[in-house]
């Protein structure tokens, strides 16, 4: 399972997600793509999911053009002291599956 983490999640978080292969915006250089677009790209290069803390992308994207899902912590911050709050219940719903262009929010 390939997991993108957004421009608003911390790379701090990785350590945290070892047991997935995580590759950040940043390291892949799409920096700056709105969300459409970097929902696109992140699928043709083989991401499965987008992990994101933008409650907004729910409201924005229409998740029948896609495969990839979007993993939205339901975080007020992107500080890593309160995002790693959220991997126990992330890591839940990892192993219990994702279906393909769906989205997911996970609370604490």
């Amino acid at each position: 399972m390939k997991i993108l983490l957004d421009e608003c999640v911390t790379k701090k978080l990785k350590p945290y997600l070892s047991d997935y292969d995580i590759s950040t915006v940043s390291q892949e250089k799409w920096n700056g793509l709105k969300n459409g677009k970097l929902l696109t790209t992140a699928q043709k290069h083989g991401f499965n999911i987008l992990l994101s803390i933008d409650k907004n992308l729910q409201h924005q994207q229409n998740m029948e053009n896609y495969t990839i899902s979007i993993v939205i912590l339901n975080s007020n911050t992107s500080k890593i002291e309160d995002l790693k709050e959220f991997v126990p219940n992330l890591k839940i719903q990892l192993d219990e599956g994702i279906e393909e262009g769906r989205i997911y929010i996970i609370d604490i």
